[in-house]
């Protein structure tokens, strides 16, 4: 008999997790004609300005994964999730762009910390034989955000003003903080370990220590294949953030937020399969699986450029495509990465795991988003999604021949 999965604290952390992510991706497209129409920011620093969130919350992530393991999360999770929400009002106030910064580096800092709590949360209340199935529906929420969000922004960029854009993003993310103060979180027994050992012998092993080293905020066993994340991510933060500027640059009329459905759809398919899967055993080998379309999906993205000119039915095809192979291929690395990753790690660093895997993500998206501007200012946004291609393909090599043979021989369970 298989253990119970869909429990009330489990739905609820669904709930919170589809909410919080659809205010943010209501957002990711619509930003930078904001920025363009109301700072008139050039589009040289474009990619800096959007990146100064990925930058704020990769430095504040491992010591948020470091807290999680020695601390109660769920306090922490509702703290970081009230701060995203409130959030939005600020962008509504900010007049000039040096506060919007400001702003912006404030809600990746929170929102970098309640991404590693719900993650971790996730993995608490759920049974470890079903934990890739857990992790595959939760990315799912992701997914389905990211499928709505974006074409609900779009679709609100045309009609509503900006101010009715943030205010929207507000309310959807305050109904999922009510969902996220019903989850019931248990404790984590590497906490009522440490409870019960100050009980008997009156030592917090938790209290700060003098010497400090890396491995309380890093899962240092999950260096070698947070390199191959990194390289994957680099392309997929150029995309999301940019992709209905290029599609606008070669003259491709259409509907740029259905790229994000298309690709969500391709995801949550996926997803439901390789969790699965990954719960049988076969985490590595739905990486390597899912690795070949996503290489084939940046180079598809390039060549559409080229393709414009001569036909733009073909053009279309070539570009609606590339989400449906994205979301196939990264629906399938996600919850397999983020396994790998946990049982790298012993239950005392389940937090720091998931801090780690989420660093790496956000160190290439981060790249990404700040590079793509200057690359697409010399070579424009073709040659972004070309060398995009490139790296994923170095990724796959990289994973194949090191991080592969690493884990087998470094994994807990």
């Amino acid at each position: 008999m298989k253990e119970r999965l869909f429990t009330r604290s489990y739905i609820f952390i669904l709930a919170a997790n589809f909410l919080l992510y659809f205010g943010f991706w209501i957002l990711i497209p619509v930003l930078p004609f904001y920025l363009r129409e109301t700072y008139q920011c050039p589009a040289t620093i474009l990619g800096a300005v959007l990146s100064c969130y990925t930058i704020s919350g990769l430095c504040v992530r491992p010591f948020s994964g470091y807290l999680m393991d020695k601390f109660p999360r769920k306090p922490i999770y509702i703290l970081c999730y009230f701060i995203c929400t409130a959030i939005f009002l600020g962008y509504i106030a900010a007049g000039v762009l040096t506060w919007f910064i400001v702003l912006r580096a404030l809600h990746g800092i929170a929102f970098s910390s309640v991404s590693v709590g719900g993650n971790t949360l996730c993995v608490d209340i759920t049974p470890s034989s079903r934990r890739g199935e857990a992790l595959g529906y939760y990315g799912l929420m992701n997914n389905t955000a990211m499928a709505l969000g974006p074409m609900t922004g779009l679709f609100m960029h045309d009609n509503v003003s900006y101010n009715g854009i943030f205010l929207t993003g507000m309310a959807f993310s305050a109904v999922g903080l009510v969902f996220a103060m019903c989850i019931k979180a248990r404790t984590p027994e590497s906490i009522k370990a440490r409870q019960i050992e100050k009980q008997q012998t009156g030592i917090d092993s938790a209290a700060p220590k003098s010497k400090l080293s890396l491995d309380r905020f890093f899962l240092i066993k999950g260096i070698p294949v947070s390199i191959s994340l990194l390289m994957l991510s680099i392309p997929y933060g150029a995309t999301t953030n940019f992709v209905a500027m290029y599609a606008r640059e070669i003259n491709l009329d259409v509907p740029s937020g259905f790229f994000f459905t298309l690709m969500a759809a391709g995801m949550g398919a996926s997803r439901l399969v390789a969790g699965k899967k990954v719960d049988q055993g076969y985490i590595t080998q739905c990486i390597h699986i899912g690795l070949y379309p996503v290489v084939a999906a940046f180079f598809i993205l390039s060549m559409c450029r080229f393709v414009t000119p001569y036909s733009i039915g073909t053009a279309e095809a070539m570009f609606f495509s590339v989400p449906v192979l994205l979301g196939i291929g990264f629906g399938i690395i996600f919850p397999a990465m983020n396994t790998l990753y946990i049982n790298l790690a012993p239950n005392n660093q389940r937090a720091t795991a998931t801090s780690t895997y989420l660093t790496a993500w956000d160190v290439g998206i981060g790249i990404g988003i700040a590079t793509s501007g200057v690359i697409a200012h010399y070579f424009t946004f073709y040659m972004v999604y070309l060398i995009g291609s490139v790296l994923c393909l170095v990724s796959m090599i990289y994973f194949n021949a090191k991080v592969t043979p690493h884990y087998n021989r470094n994994k807990l369970r």
